[in-house]
This record gives C-alpha cells, structure tokens and sequence, in this order.
C-alpha cells in the first residue's frame, strides 16, 4: 500500500493527470522499460486507442521503468489483483508454466517465419501456454515481440561456448543459464531494468538481451560489443487480472480487446525495422557488431543440445506439446 500512496503523491506533486473528464474505468499498467521504448511506445498507441474509442470512459495509465513492480514482480501483482494490468518478460511465468521457456530453447525458433508462426494467437504453441497462464489469475491481452537474443561484452565478441569460459553472464530465464552452464559460463539472473547497473560494476562479464533494449536503455554506456547469436526469441506479454477482467462489461472488454490485437499486430511488424535500427544506433555510438562463423555458430548449437534435454525432462506433458509443435515450424 505504501507504494501506492507514494505514487500517488508523486502524480500530485508533477501534476499528473488522466482525461480531463473522470473515467468510468481506469487500467493500470506497469512496465519495467522505459516509455522511449517500443514497449513503451506499444503501450501507448493502446492506452490511446482505448481513451478514444471509449469516449474517455476508459483512462489507462501507464508505470514505466519499474516505478511500481520489477519484471520479476508483474505475475504475482497481477495475478493478485494489486495491479489491474502489467508487462513481464513471458520467461517471468516459468515458476508456474515452465513450458513457457519453449521460446527460449537456443535456436528453436530462429527465423522470422518460425516465430510468427509459434506466437500467432491459436497456434499450437502459444495457445496451450495463453491456457496456463490463465490459470494463475491473469489473461493474456497481447504478444509484445521485443526481437533476438544477442550477446554483449567488452573488448571483443564472444567467438563460441570456448569464449564463456569463466565468464559471468547476465541471464533472463532458466533455460538461458542452463544454455550459459552447458557452454562453459556462470550464469545470474538480473532483471532488465537492472542490467545496466550490473554491466556498469562489472557484477556480470557478459550479458544476454534484446538489441532494443541495448537501445533504450543506452548499454553502449557500459558495453562496447555486440554478438548476433539470435539464439533465442525474446517475448514480453501483457497481462490483465482475470477477475477484473471478468468484472468488465462487454463493451469494456471489445474495446481493450481490439486496442490490444491492433497493438499486437504492430509491433510484430516492426519488429525487424525495430531492431535494424536499434542496430544501426548502437554503431553509430561506438559499438562493434559481430556475427558468429558458421564454425563459431555449430559450435554454439552443439553446446545447446542438453538445454533441450533438461526442457523436456523438467516441463511435464505440456512442455513435450509445444516442444514437438515448434520442431514443425
């Protein structure tokens, strides 16, 4: 409660305020990106199509860069209605839907077509996992795409598992350190919107990460050289308390519901225009882009094969499921 009344007070004191006229209805959203971000700027294109198509009936607020919840705290707060809606890596469900770490598998889900085909909302992927995630007090609005999974580091690139070797490695989910473990690395799990600090102390050697966020949040600060591996997808799910979501009207629930497709739809198409230039920003402010040999690249994908292992051995029937579905694509 004591968070709630200090950003209260804090909206007072900066003058924050919603629609002119008070709403009916207002969402709270947290998101531990800032709002420069695509994330962010997801956000927004829904809160506005939200507030025009209800007529201001409808006010969505948006808690960036982790004012109310860490990443790793969206599920509980969510799912327990402290918060009405919240943004997490999909990784965050792993405690309660280990399965969700399909998208995680190194080099699963390694093209464009693969991804769009295992995220597509009734694919035999996505849908089993939407499904699960449900059962733990929130229903899944929409797909956030957030890009590949890339290497950082400093003083020169990560030439295959040979180049982990002693090496600490921020991670953001299970399977990646099991990924990390069997390449040769130590890995740690930190929360995106503590990595730059981690990377600043040196607490990590290398860090795992989208190229946006490499972007939004400036890591050529602290980070001079990238590594493509794409060994992984990156997603991020947007949530809402599925007992408020139940409480809504009809009309309340077609007006969010298609704000949140909309905003699905557009970020997956940007996705790779997102991160070209995300890429090109990170160069033009220092960074060296390196992309693995194709040596470098079997050498990467032999060092994964006991993550799939471990995937199926530790996720019951469901994580067999959407394993053997995303082999088809």
């Amino acid at each position: 409660m004591k968070k709630f009344a200090f950003a209260a007070a804090l909206m007072a004191a900066v003058g924050f305020s919603g629609t002119v006229q008070a709403a009916d209805l207002t969402l709270r959203i947290s998101l531990q990106l800032p709002m420069k971000s695509h994330l962010g700027q997801n956000l927004l294109m829904f809160k506005n199509e939200v507030e025009e198509k209800s007529n201001g009936d409808i006010e969505v607020q948006i808690y960036d860069s982790a004012q109310l919840y860490k990443d790793k705290e969206v599920p509980a707060a969510v799912g327990s209605g402290a918060i009405e809606m919240g943004v997490a890596s999909l990784t965050r469900y792993v405690g309660d839907v280990p399965a969700v770490d399909i998208f995680y598998q190194p080099f699963l889900l390694d093209t464009e077509e693969k991804v769009r085909k295992a995220v597509s909302p009734d694919s035999p992927v996505r849908a089993p996992l939407d499904e699960a995630i449900a059962e733990t007090g929130s229903t899944v609005l929409w797909w956030q795409a957030y890009g590949g999974s890339i290497m950082l580091s400093n003083g020169g690139p990560i030439k295959g598992p040979d180049g982990l070797k002693g090496q600490k490695v921020r991670v953001f989910s299970k399977t990646q350190g099991d990924f990390i473990s069997a390449a040769g690395g130590a890995p740690t799990l930190i929360s995106g919107s503590e990595q730059y600090i981690a990377y600043q102390r040196g607490t990590v050697d290398v860090g795992m990460t989208g190229m946006s966020g490499v972007k939004s949040r400036q890591l050529w600060e602290v980070m001079d050289t990238v590594t493509t591996t794409n060994d992984a997808d990156i997603e991020f799910i947007v949530v809402v308390n599925t007992d408020f979501w139940n409480g809504l009207t009809d009309a309340q629930r077609d007006i969010i519901s298609t704000a949140a497709i909309n905003a699905e739809n557009d970020v997956r198409d940007r996705m790779s225009t997102i991160e070209a230039e995300a890429f090109d920003e990170a160069k033009a402010n220092g960074m060296t882009i390196y992309t693995p040999t194709a040596e470098e690249m079997a050498a990467w994908r032999e060092a994964a094969k006991p993550v799939y292992e471990a995937f199926l051995a530790n996720t019951g029937d469901l994580g067999k499921q959407v394993f053997e579905a995303a082999q088809k694509f």
